[in-house]
């Protein structure tokens, strides 16, 4: 009786207390979500914490508290999901992406990769020079929550033909790439007074730059001094440290061959002075360029067979992929006509001293991001990234440490350290649902295998939660359709 007094007296008692809450929706924004019971990982460094419930409200995490007895109350008609034992952590930050829709001349679906990044984890992208019509649709629609995808942030390739010849040239296609709607550029090699003029440019426009330098006449010295954002893979960095200025190639060594560069580049790091090197990382660390080593993209290099023979091929590998990866000089990355025992050897010492650099840059307060460069060299969009944690593990970064390079440090880097990459009040709502412990195993964010339980429950991106299991059911499907054609 003095509970159905109350109700009568309270509206709303009823519906807050009796009502089940619903099931999250794949691929539907609720008004209102709730994450129950999670052990939290924030992504800044510090240590998981729970059980807590996380308290979201359209696309943005409103509330974290202790979490309450499983009858509490909650707004009728939100979405619960049950995190009882399970790890919460924030979305990955992949710093190095290419959206593409072909490999080798053979069209792929959008959704093959874009469900595929979300499989894994990857709920923001930082494209660097696909293309830009098309990206530009893919984020826009990203962002209205029309299409099952990461968000993106659009870096355009400053070389595109014509590329420019003078500083003044260089000013005005940084301010046509403005007036296009880009958030940053992607540079190759650049001659000195280029780079100046652009970087310049590039300042005045608040666009981000990102330098895959080469072997060219700037390096990670002028990184430093002209302010670039990002340095990608590693190139320019131990070329700054050589002792001659140039690495010693041999005298047939053409740059433009592929298997020529990919077999000298595992030989640069050996040739690098430790003391000037370690003046190089700290020049970097004063101007706040960061540091996106993108550790999985030549790991092939050091152990071939195991890249090409990759659990998950027979499952996730499209094709088009497939086609792609294969040795021809043809296709970028594709460059392992002869690839020798000994040019493993050369590449696994380099590994050792790359990781050393890596490591050391950090030590010295360096800002870390992950990429992963996918749809190259063995390479498969989401598996690439998860290993490239494993590889910052192995560099000697603890298991905390590589969650924040690949979540806060990420936010950070692209000027959102406001709203991405944490676990916090206030930020994106970008959310992994763990059925394990990532800090013991990283292996648990790889999209699962055969009959594996996945490691991700719900990839949530933007307060839209997305179901694993159905997400890599998508993928499997389109791959088995395009093998049968």
């Amino acid at each position: 009786m003095r509970t159905l007094l109350l109700t009568l007296l309270v509206p709303g008692l009823l519906s807050a207390q009796s009502v089940p809450s619903p099931a999250p929706q794949h691929g539907q924004r609720p008004a209102r979500m709730m994450v129950r019971n999670a052990l939290v990982i924030e992504g800044n460094g510090t240590p998981a914490s729970g059980p807590r419930d996380i308290f979201i409200e359209g696309d943005t995490i409103t509330q974290i508290a202790p979490s309450r007895a499983a009858t509490a109350n909650q707004p009728a008609g939100t979405a619960v999901i049950d995190a009882q034992g399970r790890y919460v952590m924030p979305g990955l930050i992949n710093m190095h992406a290419h959206f593409q829709d072909e490999r080798a001349g053979i069209r792929m679906p959008a959704d093959y990769q874009l469900k595929l990044w979300l499989a894994a984890g990857i709920t923001t992208c930082r494209d660097l020079g696909s293309d830009f019509a098309k990206s530009s649709v893919l984020r826009e629609q990203s962002k209205l929550g029309q299409v099952i995808a990461p968000r993106f942030f659009l870096h355009r390739t400053f070389s595109m033909p014509p590329a420019p010849r003078t500083p003044d040239e260089a000013r005005e296609r940084i301010r046509q790439f403005k007036r296009d709607g880009a958030d940053g550029v992607k540079f190759f090699d650049l001659y000195r007074d280029i780079m100046e003029a652009a970087l310049d440019e590039l300042h005045k426009q608040g666009l981000r730059g990102a330098h895959h330098a080469a072997v060219a006449e700037t390096n990670a010295l002028d990184d430093s001094k002209f302010g670039m954002t990002t340095i990608e893979h590693w190139y320019g960095i131990p070329d700054a440290a050589l002792e001659n200025g140039v690495q010693s190639f041999p005298a047939d060594f053409n740059i433009a061959r592929e298997i020529d560069r990919f077999r000298y580049s595992g030989r640069l790091w050996r040739e690098a002075n430790p003391d000037r090197l370690k003046m190089v990382l700290e020049s970097m660390v004063k101007a706040n360029v960061a540091w996106d080593p993108t550790l999985n993209i030549y790991e092939a290099a050091r152990d071939l067979q195991r890249y090409q023979n990759q659990p998950w091929f027979p499952e996730y590998l499209h094709p088009a992929l497939e086609r792609f990866f294969a040795p021809n000089p043809e296709y970028h990355g594709s460059f392992f006509e002869h690839w020798t025992t000994t040019d493993e050897a050369f590449w696994r010492e380099n590994y050792r001293l790359w990781m050393g650099a890596v490591r050391q840059f950090g030590h010295l307060g360096g800002t870390i991001t992950t990429g992963e460069d996918t749809g190259f060299i063995y390479n498969v969009y989401g598996f690439g990234l998860i290993r490239g944690l494993e590889l910052h593990r192995e560099a000697g970064f603890a298991p905390l440490q590589v969650i924040q390079h690949a979540t806060a440090n990420g936010g950070k880097t692209l000027g959102q350290g406001h709203r991405l990459g944490r676990i916090r009040t206030g930020y994106a709502a970008d959310l992994l649902i763990l059925n394990g412990n990532p800090l013991e195993d990283f292996k648990f964010l790889y999209p699962p295998v055969g009959n594996q339980k996945p490691g991700i429950e719900w990839t949530i991106k933007d307060g839209i939660p997305y179901s694993v299991p159905k997400l890599v059911a998508d993928v499997k499907a389109i791959v088995r359709d395009a093998k049968k054609k």
